[in-house]
């Protein structure tokens, strides 16, 4: 009779190693979608972003403004300085 060889456990740290990024990088990528879809649909979000966390809304407008050539930044200013919001 042949000896029997235990199997490696290599195969299956892989695989899960594999899903555990798979499923990182989609929450990953859904969470940025999220904040980046909040960022371009509202106004209000922009403001609590600017007041907060202005480095991620200077990241969205240089982005826009390189990719898109978008002027929100300018026109956020100007209404959020009629409103005597900042």
């Amino acid at each position: 009779m042949l000896p029997k060889e235990p199997k490696s456990n290599l195969k299956r740290i892989l695989k899960t190693t594999a899903g555990v990024i798979f499923v990182v990088e989609a929450a990953g990528v859904a969470l940025t979608y999220g904040l980046w879809y909040r960022l371009n649909t509202e106004r209000d979000f922009r403001l609590y972003m600017h007041k907060n966390y202005s480095w991620v809304l200077e990241g969205y407008y240089s982005l826009g403004e390189k990719v898109g050539g978008l002027r929100t930044r300018e026109v956020d200013k100007k209404i959020w300085e009629n409103e005597g919001k900042i």
